[in-house]
């Protein structure tokens, strides 16, 4: 029986992660970024199969959703959000995520998620109570990803 286990070390601080966002040809360091999670989920169909009770299930398509919590300090999304509400031009973005971890032997990912599309935007806040600093939350839709960069296979998987 092999107990070889992951190292804790291998587990990937995110302390160290980036974020860019690329729109209309700008690429922006997003170092408002708190965090983003991008998730791409299969859309699938039920299928009966005679001669079975359970039915199967086919994968018929997929769709990606994420959510970003950001500093309160950019208006670069405000500033979309207005160009829609006044011309109904829509803007598409892209978003490229890299995980790095020096002292982890997983190495480096990069994940490109392609066509982002915002869901709602604040358009203005505050919080006078608060001794907190303003954040912000955002979901978005994406079309595609891409990965220049994925994680080694760690001692012990294979």
């Amino acid at each position: 029986m092999n107990n070889i286990t992951m190292l804790s070390k291998d587990a990937v601080s995110a302390k160290t992660a980036e974020c860019f966002i690329t729109i209309e040809g700008n690429r922006y360091n997003f170092m408002q970024a708190i965090s983003v999670e991008a998730t791409m989920e299969k859309a699938k169909t039920e299928i009966p199969v005679l001669g079975r009770l359970a039915k199967g299930n086919k994968a018929a398509g997929v769709k990606g959703t994420g959510s970003a919590t950001f500093h309160y300090n950019t208006s670069m999304f405000r500033k979309l959000m207005k160009r829609f509400q006044d011309t109904g031009e829509d803007i598409y973005f892209d978003m490229q995520i890299t995980n790095e971890d020096p002292t982890s032997a997983a190495g480096r990912q990069s994940v490109i998620l392609k066509d982002c599309n915002f869901d709602s935007v604040i358009v203005a806040k505050f919080d006078a109570d608060s001794d907190d600093s303003l954040t912000e939350d955002m979901d978005f839709t994406f079309e595609s990803f891409e990965m220049p960069e994925t994680f080694s296979v760690l001692d012990g998987m294979k």
